[in-house]
C-alpha cells in the first residue's frame, strides 16, 4: 500500500511540475505579447488592431470570424480592423471562400511602420516651416507683457531631455550642471553632454559636478573644455539640476510615492528667480568646498 501511495506523489509531483512550468512559459510568452503589441501601438497602431495584427502573425492565416471569436471582437469591427491593416500594408487577403487574411512578418512590419514614421515627421518639418512664417506674418499687438515665472513638471527623459537640450542649446554666458551617476549616463547616450562641450568650445563657461566613479569618468572623459569636478555626494541629499545664464533650471526630482506613484523620472522647469538663485548658491558652495586636486578632466 505504502508503494502505492508513494507512486502516487510522485506521479502528482511530476504533474504539479509540468503545470508549474507551463504557467512560466504563458506568462513569459503573454509577456512578449504584450510588448509587441505596445510598440505596435507606438507605432499607430489603436489596442485592437495591434491584437489582431500579432493573432495574424501567429496563425499565418485566418478566416475574419476565427479573428472574431478568439479575439472576442465585433465582427463588424473585426473586417474594419482588417480594411485598416490592410490600408498600411500590414495583411493582406487571400482569396478563398471564405476570405482569408494573412499578416506581413512582424520584422517587415516594424521596418515598414518605422519608415512611415519618419516620412511622417520630415512632412512635419516642411510643414512646420510654412506654418511659423505663416505665424510671423500675422499683426501682432503692440501691447508688451512683462515676463512672467512659469513652472513645467515633465515626466519621462524623453522630454526631459528634449527640454535639457534646449536650455544648453540656449545658453549665452554660462552653464552650471550637477547630476547623479543615473542622470549623467542618461545624459550621456542622449547627446547632452556632446552640447555641453560644444558650448564650452564656443567660450561658454559650463561647470560640472557629479559623483566620483569610474561610470562618470567614462561618460565624461571626452569633456576636455568644460570643468568637471568629481566628488562624493548622496544623491538624496543633493539634487540633480541644470541652470543656464541664471535664468533657466531644469530640476530633477524624486518620483512621487504612496497611491500617486510614478515610475518614469520628473523633472521641474521653471525661470523662477528665487529657486535659481538658491541651486545657484548651492553649486557654487559645493564646487568651492571641494578644492581642484586631480579631479578635473584635464588633469587625468
Amino acid at each position: 500500500m505504502s508503494h502505492v501511495v508513494g507512486e502516487y506523489k510522485k506521479i502528482s509531483e511530476r504533474r504539479r511540475s509540468k503545470s508549474d512550468l507551463k504557467r512560466v512559459l504563458e506568462d513569459e510568452e503573454t509577456s512578449v505579447l504584450d510588448r509587441i503589441e505596445n510598440i505596435l501601438m507606438k507605432l499607430g497602431l489603436s489596442r485592437n488592431e495591434a491584437k489582431v495584427y500579432v493573432f495574424l502573425a501567429r496563425r499565418r492565416e485566418a478566416k475574419a470570424s476565427e479573428i472574431s471569436d478568439t479575439l472576442l471582437l465585433n465582427r463588424t469591427e473585426t473586417y474594419r480592423i482588417l480594411m485598416n491593416l490592410q490600408k498600411m500594408g500590414l495583411v493582406s487577403t487571400v482569396l478563398t471562400k471564405p476570405l482569408k487574411f494573412i499578416a506581413l512578418p512582424l520584422e517587415k512590419s516594424f521596418s515598414l511602420l518605422i519608415e512611415a514614421k519618419k516620412l511622417n515627421i520630415s512632412m512635419l518639418e516642411t510643414e512646420k516651416e510654412k506654418i511659423i512664417e505663416s505665424w510671423r506674418s500675422l499683426p501682432r499687438s503692440d501691447v508688451s507683457t512683462p515676463p512672467k515665472e512659469v513652472f513645467q513638471v515633465l515626466e519621462g527623459y524623453e522630454h526631459i531631455n528634449l527640454r535639457a537640450r534646449d536650455i544648453i542649446e540656449d545658453a549665452k554666458r554660462e552653464i552650471y550642471a550637477c547630476t547623479s551617476e543615473d542622470h549623467l549616463g542618461r545624459f550621456y547616450y542622449a547627446g547632452l553632454l556632446d552640447a555641453l562641450e560644444e558650448n564650452a568650445r564656443k567660450g561658454i563657461k559650463v561647470m560640472f559636478i557629479t559623483n566620483n566613479s569610474p561610470k562618470n569618468f567614462f561618460f565624461t572623459k571626452d569633456l576636455k573644455k568644460s570643468n568637471v569636478k568629481y566628488i562624493q555626494f548622496d544623491p538624496k541629499e543633493v539634487p540633480s539640476f541644470i541652470i543656464s545664464d541664471d535664468r533657466e533650471l531644469l530640476l530633477f526630482l524624486n518620483p512621487f510615492t504612496g497611491e500617486h506613484k510614478i515610475s518614469r523620472p520628473v523633472a521641474l522647469y521653471t525661470n523662477c528667480i528665487i529657486l535659481i538663485k538658491a541651486l545657484n548658491k548651492l553649486f557654487k558652495s559645493i564646487w568651492d568646498q571641494n578644492k581642484p586636486k586631480e579631479d578635473t578632466l584635464g588633469d587625468i
